[in-house]
């Protein structure tokens, strides 16, 4: 599997563009035209460079306007890349990329077309060139990838063939399964992007709205594999017209890139096993099987009134552990680990960030499986050293630099809370009826966001919901949910586009941290209220007037209603089911718990009810910041 990306991509100047490719892992460039031509080198120099970093060119691009001119701009085009095929030879590149013309002057005609791609392919050999043709999306006569495949194959020359782009051929509803009719050697190269579906002009969706494959809404997969089982065994590469990732970090652009052909071609390996491209084995995605624990850096004052909070909540003090300053507290399935140790990740963590969730733990299939997808991923792992009697138990760094350890129960490692921690006798252990995690909430800043949801599709069996807009009073925040098919697993990604929303101020309160809420499921909503009324549980207050609204927006009886405002609920439904929910009010820099019910299919996390809670917790904060405990 040969990978490589388009210089446009990313944000910097050539040199910075280079270094973080070659840091990512891939094998080459596409040197777009532009990035070249404001770099202050020599086309030789550039080259040297290029190799000097571990990488090739595997192509130059974009060459514009040359098929179907009527003279004299049919000799000027000749002429042109005749001055392009000189620049390609300094470089050290033998393949340049023509896309079908948009010139006014263009007269279409395949056989007009063919002709003037056979001439050219004349003049490519004498220089061992070669040149791909490409259909663009908004072509004036070829748009269609069949239509550029016709011209190739009646131009008949070895010099001469296809490039196929995932946006053009998707963009505009083509079938790509027709692309599995051409000769695997006759297409050149392969360029690979995703987008969202928006309904717009083709060539601003195409130059603004590119993203990463994986990251939208087209089918790349099945394009893909189309391309795979032609016998095609060349470079998979980026192309990702994107104002985000023009203005975001070289090394993080580049490392989502590479995940997200990693990913892609495992994909495609796994639905087509007879395809030609070789591809590196690694462990199919994860399915995990639910939240193991969460667990918070503090420190002993914070850690204090957190015991305070988790009492109310029901939960009762399981465990300590045997050589740290480290707690257990548990309900149901639901563990929530207590460090204050003053050494090791949790401290460094909260002296970074304050009182925080530091580490979140999954339970899954393979731990060590998990590790080595996530390496080959671009995850970075996690180590740190592991004292008597300890489990050394896999790692990754996740959102905002916190962790994901893995639990599996096919060796010891489920064994942790027997093996690291002593039982505390003597607690009550009754509750409030919490059972396990429903979902966690991580919150980063806006432009994360795609990173994030790439690197949870691609390493577990989970699928993203629909973006949805929380309307905060400071501004938007957009939300996207992670989930596996059973929802074992669920992470709704939240992204502040400014520090003046609830989500923004907690990034900024906290530098950063990630898991900004927790939210615990129950089978019971109103016994659980009745319980955690009677633990002394702060609710976070919901206002009358949401009530009142509740009733005449969705028609509830009125002793439904009475019954959600006297124990602080509120209320969601859809076609499938309801959702009920109860929050806490924020502690640390904007830390809070949710208590749901989902009742029947119910499938989303209650965001009607957003801009009230969000509202409701910043009546509670204070100019200056969000209250700590």
């Amino acid at each position: 599997m040969k990978t490589s990306i388009a210089t446009v991509c990313i944000a910097g100047d050539l040199r910075e563009k280079l270094a973080a490719i070659a840091a990512a892992g891939f094998d080459g460039i596409e040197i777009f035209e532009q990035d070249f031509i404001t770099f202050d080198a020599s086309p030789r120099e550039v080259g040297a460079m290029v190799r000097d970093h571990g990488l090739e060119i595997s192509l130059f691009q974009p060459f514009r306007d040359f098929e179907g001119l009527p003279e004299p701009e049919r000799a000027r085009a000749f002429d042109r890349m005749e001055r392009k095929f000189d620049l390609m030879q300094e470089l050290g590149t033998d393949l340049v990329l023509v896309c079908s013309s948009v010139h006014p002057k263009a007269l279409g005609g395949i056989d007009r077309m063919a002709g003037d791609f056979r001439a050219l392919g004349e003049r490519a050999a004498k220089r061992g060139l070669r040149v791909g043709y490409e259909a663009l999306a908004w072509g004036k006569h070829v748009w269609d990838h069949r239509d550029a495949w016709e011209v190739v194959r009646r131009a008949d020359h070895p010099n001469i063939g296809l490039i196929v782009d995932s946006f053009h051929t998707l963009g505009r509803k083509i079938d790509p399964d027709s692309i599995r009719s051409i000769p695997g050697d006759k297409i050149f190269f392969v360029q690979l992007a995703d987008a969202p579906m928006i309904e717009m002009d083709l060539l601003y969706w195409s130059r603004h709205f590119r993203n990463m494959p994986g990251e939208g809404d087209l089918d790349v997969t099945a394009f893909t594999r189309a391309v795979a089982a032609t016998g095609y065994n060349g470079h998979f590469s980026l192309e990702v017209f994107n104002d985000q990732f023009r203005g975001g970090s070289p090394r993080a652009i580049a490392l989502d890139g590479h995940r997200s052909l990693v990913y892609l071609l495992d994909q495609v390996k796994r639905a087509e096993p007879d395809i030609a491209v070789e591809v590196p084995e690694i462990p199919p995605r994860i399915r995990a099987e639910g939240f193991a624990f969460v667990e918070f850096a503090a420190s002993e004052e914070e850690a204090q009134g957190l015991r305070t909070l988790l009492t109310s909540l029901g939960f009762h003090l399981a465990g300590k552990h045997i050589a740290k300053q480290v707690e257990v507290w548990q309900q149901g399935e639901i563990r929530i680990v207590v460090n204050t140790d003053p050494e090791g990740f949790a401290y460094t963590a909260h002296i970074a960030h304050g009182l925080n969730i530091c580490d979140v733990g999954l339970t899954v299939e393979s731990a060590q499986a998990t590790v080595e997808r996530a390496e080959a991923l671009g995850a970075t792992p996690f180590r740190q050293p592991v004292g008597p009697g300890e489990l050394e138990i896999p790692a990754i760094r996740g959102v905002g630099s916190g962790l994901l350890h893995f639990i599996d129960r096919t060796s010891n490692l489920a064994d942790v809370w027997e093996i690291e921690f002593e039982p505390v006798a003597g607690n009550d252990d009754t509750g409030a009826g919490l059972t396990r995690i429903d979902h966690i909430a991580q919150t980063m800043n806006y432009e994360e966001m795609l990173t994030w949801s790439l690197f949870y599709i691609s390493l577990f069996e989970t699928q993203k919901m629909a973006t949805v807009d929380v309307v905060d009073p400071g501004g938007l925040v957009r939300s996207q949910a992670i989930e596996s098919p059973d929802g074992a697993i669920r992470v709704t990604l939240n992204g502040a586009e400014t520090h003046r929303t609830f989500a923004g101020r907690f990034i900024a309160d906290s530098f950063g941290s990630s898991v900004q809420h927790v939210a615990f499921a129950t089978d019971d909503i109103f016994a659980t209220a009745d319980a955690l009324q009677a633990n002394g549980f702060a609710m976070l207050p919901v206002p009358e007037n949401y009530y009142d609204d509740l009733a005449a927006r969705l028609g509830l009886e009125p002793d439904v209603v009475a019954r959600l405002r006297a124990a602080n609920i509120l209320y969601d439904e859809d076609a499938q089911g309801a959702y009920y929910q109860i929050y806490s009010r924020a502690f640390g820099d904007g830390i809070f718990f949710e208590i749901v019910q989902r009742a029947a299919r119910y499938g989303g996390y209650g965001a009607p009810n957003a801009p009230f809670r969000i509202a409701a917790q910043r009546r509670l904060m204070p100019a200056t910041g969000i209250p700590r405990r």
